[in-house]
């Protein structure tokens, strides 16, 4: 099969297709004939060697897959071979097979396309966890989503939009402030001087914000705690803008604010699973009524993978970028 490796730390160009065998699979698992992968900053991050495969995962690049059974374990009860599967993994996606627990399998409605089943499992994921049950958001509330136009932005923006929040979006651009908009946001900023903290106290009457999804970091930290109102939830989910900070604790004491950080890839198997479960409940029937989707910036082709990967450094991408397997 053919799979993508770094061969050493570097830029897009370290990045090689090369043969391998086969995954084994175990007795709960599925061997997935992977049509379909998108990428992420964490694949980004392991090319450069900042980010390793936790331990037992595959050294091949690639958290999202989607595509068709083609061989079930022993002891699989839940899909047989042809069902159509997406999903989350901790490494193996940049792959024509990949081996996926049982659990971990997600059934692609008929609605989606492998690309577009592909662009869902990691963005939706964490934007669901971390507005609904991190930061604990109700109809009706006020979040501040930055890098809108990411995958996980544009996921975000359109749950809370499903759910009844209003969401001010920060971006890069104006092209990509429209992006937010059509998705939802009631409010869509660009630059990295915009002013979030008057358009949080603007919508809110003067009291801030009631949450903030921030996968920027350290250079929006102190915009990002004068945004928030008394008793409001910091969800860190990335570190685009730097990772250290100088902190006045006395805001967040006075404030009673909720520091939290959250990630995906490192987690236990079992804890990925109640991951995908809550999303069966939750996310899923959205998307099959039509109420949310993914959004994809471009596909490329596996043979691109290069290119690919410049384009999501660049920032360039507008939605998530995926790769046709």
């Amino acid at each position: 099969m053919r799979a993508v490796v770094a061969r050493n730390p570097g830029g897009p160009d370290v990045l090689e297709i090369v043969d391998r065998l086969p995954p084994a699979i175990g007795p709960r698992d599925l061997l997935i004939r992977n049509f379909a992968a998108a990428l992420n900053r964490a694949d980004l991050h392991q090319r450069r060697g900042l980010y390793p495969p936790p331990p037992g995962e595959s050294e091949v690049l690639g958290l999202e897959f989607a595509g068709e059974v083609a061989e079930t374990g022993s002891e699989v009860r839940s899909f047989r071979k042809g069902d159509r599967v997406f999903g989350l993994v901790g490494g193996g996606a940049y792959a024509e097979l990949i081996a996926v627990p049982e659990e971990l399998a997600i059934p692609i409605p008929d609605t989606l396309s492998f690309e577009a089943a592909a662009a869902i499992p990691e963005a939706f994921f964490l934007a669901e966890e971390a507005l609904f049950v991190l930061a604990g958001l109700q109809p009706g509330q006020v979040v501040i989503v930055h890098a809108g136009a990411s995958g996980v932005g544009m996921a975000a923006i359109q749950l809370a939009r499903a759910r009844g929040l209003r969401v001010i979006a920060t971006t890069s651009s104006p092209e990509k402030a429209e992006a937010c908009r059509s998705m939802g946001a009631t409010e869509a900023l660009h630059g990295r001087d915009a002013d979030f903290v008057a358009a949080a106290r603007n919508l809110t009457g003067g009291a801030g914000a009631d949450a903030v999804l921030d996968l920027v970091g350290a250079s929006y930290w102190e915009r990002n705690l004068q945004a928030l109102r008394e008793g409001g939830a910091l969800v860190l989910v990335g570190l685009l803008g730097g990772s250290r900070v100088e902190a006045d604790l006395g805001v967040v004491l006075r404030k009673r604010l909720r520091i939290i950080a959250t990630r995906l890839r490192s987690r236990s198997r079992e804890e990925k699973a109640m991951l995908a479960e809550r999303f069966r409940r939750s996310v899923l029937p959205l998307v099959i009524e039509g109420r949310i989707r993914p959004v994809i910036d471009r596909i490329f082709p596996l043979e691109e993978v290069r290119a690919a990967h410049e384009r999501m450094e660049a920032n360039l991408n507008v939605g998530k970028i995926v790769l046709r397997l």
